[in-house]
């Protein structure tokens, strides 16, 4: 089964801000379930934030599960009802290690998944997490789509756009405090891709005393907001189109002139 309303070259994208409840993963699932039935019938990428069944924490040995858990299973089975891509990030195991994954569950089942690279050491999540060694390009309606996660979002070569993506997705736990980074961070993103740029946060306040003011944005490679979810629970959907974003790529030609070079993961 495909997405309902797939017109190739259009893209209807939905953001998920939402508090998250801290290491309750039964409360967390049922959150989001009461708040995709405010989501559109043709909405093709459904986006919740980073470890959204959790809230960032670091018991690994606790709350992560193999891709055919509890979590991912659960979202197989929204994906079939909603008849959309449903994405975010949990925590995974495998074997003896750990992974903060990206996972996306298109309607029949399909699986993709990005693992975040650059891992949070200041918060210790590199202690207890693998790092990634791919960067992944997921493919939908025409659009390629580079997915990121947090901390992803400050490193602008791991960002850097080779002609190979014109949608980069960051699910995050960004705190309130480096709200203006964030904000600086999505939008010059956009402008030296030349690319649409989505970023979903959290909301509320978890376990470790950390504030998150959410501001759940999409831009458009002009760097202008698309939309902007605000600082509470909300749901966010934007209509993007491929085909603009080529014309003002062949109008305005910046990719071609970027430096080359080589990216070693």
């Amino acid at each position: 089964m495909e997405v309902s309303t797939n017109n190739q070259n259009v893209l209807t994208l939905s953001l998920i801000q939402a508090d998250l409840v801290w290491e309750d993963v039964n409360a967390n699932l049922r959150n989001f379930e009461s708040m995709f039935g405010s989501i559109p019938s043709n909405v093709d990428l459904v986006v919740l934030p980073e470890m959204f069944s959790t809230g960032f924490s670091m018991q690994v040995e606790r709350f992560a599960e193999p891709m055919d858990g509890e979590t991912v299973s659960w979202m197989k089975k929204q994906a079939a009802s909603l008849n959309t891509v449903l994405a975010g990030s949990l925590m995974i195991r495998e074997n003896t290690s750990f992974r903060n994954r990206f996972v996306f569950v298109r309607p029949d089942g399909r699986l993709e998944f990005y693992d975040k690279r650059h891992l949070f050491s200041m918060g210790q999540e590199n202690d207890h997490f693998m790092p990634g060694k791919e960067r992944k390009i997921v493919e939908l309606n025409g659009f390629r789509i580079l997915p990121q996660v947090c901390y992803d979002l400050r490193f602008p070569v791991f960002s850097r756009n080779r002609n190979d993506y014109d949608l980069l997705l960051n699910c995050a736990n960004w705190p309130a405090p480096r709200k203006d980074v964030w904000l600086c961070l999505l939008k010059a993103r956009a402008i030296e891709n030349q690319a649409f740029v989505a970023g979903v946060n959290r909301v509320g306040s978890d376990a470790n005393g950390i504030h998150y003011s959410g501001d759940s944005l999409i831009y458009d490679a002009r760097g202008s907001v698309l939309e902007h979810a605000g600082n509470a629970a909300n749901i966010v959907v934007q209509k993007l189109s491929l085909e603009s974003l080529l014309n003002f790529r062949s109008k305005f030609p910046v990719l071609p002139d970027g430096d080359d070079y080589t990216l070693y993961l």
